[in-house]
């Protein structure tokens, strides 16, 4: 079983999960900024979970990185909070310029998320994420570009930012329901925008039964 993992595809999740742990080498001077930057290119151009590997086979680790045996699975929408709140972050920023970025699907919302936006635009979407803690903050800095972000229903929003010929949309402000986590999003505007947009799971349609539709 463990000669078959190297063949598994690699998700987007996975590897911020190992370029977070290159950005962590690079800090306490395990990597020179060379390394980093080939290494983190390589993460970003891997295709499957066995290429990601050795990247970091020098380097302690942080977080059990997700190919590992024993890994935990990532969260899904429909369990409960107490179940994706307190996990390990995959991701702690995102950067769009002349292009874009998306975060979506089970990944790991850090307690600080960094994005910029400088003519390019950023997709945050929290529905199906888990949270490393009950509070967490998106610093959006968005310079003729966007950035949006999409939470569930029950999660709770309150927007700081500041709009400079631009603006942060406010109107998904509301407490928390109980259990849930709350979103602080703060930064810049400048010739742009944050959204914030309210939306549950698009649940699989179902299938009709024999005879239905005749």
């Amino acid at each position: 079983m463990k000669d078959e993992l190297p063949e598994v595809k690699a998700s987007d999740a996975e590897r911020e999960q190992y370029a977070e742990i290159l950005r962590t080498g690079l800090a306490e001077g395990r990597l020179t900024m060379e390394e980093f930057e080939e290494r983190l290119g390589a993460v970003y151009a891997a295709r499957t979970r066995g290429e990601l590997v050795p990247l970091i086979g020098d380097l302690p680790e942080r977080a059990e990185p997700p190919s590992a045996p024993g890994a935990r699975a990532p969260a899904r929408a429909g369990r409960s909070w107490a179940d994706r709140i307190g996990r390990p972050a995959t991701s702690r920023g995102a950067i769009a310029v002349l292009g874009g970025f998306a975060r979506r699907g089970g990944w790991t919302m850090p307690r600080r998320f960094r994005a910029l936006a400088f003519m390019g635009g950023g997709n945050i979407d929290l529905r199906e994420a888990a949270f490393e803690d009950r509070e967490v903050t998106i610093r959006a800095i968005a310079i003729m570009g966007g950035v949006s972000v999409t939470v569930p229903p029950d999660v709770g929003v309150e927007v700081r930012g500041i709009g400079i010929m631009g603006g942060f949309d406010p109107t998904a402000d509301r407490e928390a329901a109980p259990g849930a986590p709350r979103v602080v999003i703060t930064g810049l505007a400048f010739w742009g925008g944050v959204g914030v947009e309210r939306k549950r799971v698009k649940s699989k349609k179902k299938r009709p039964e024999p005879g239905e539709g005749d």
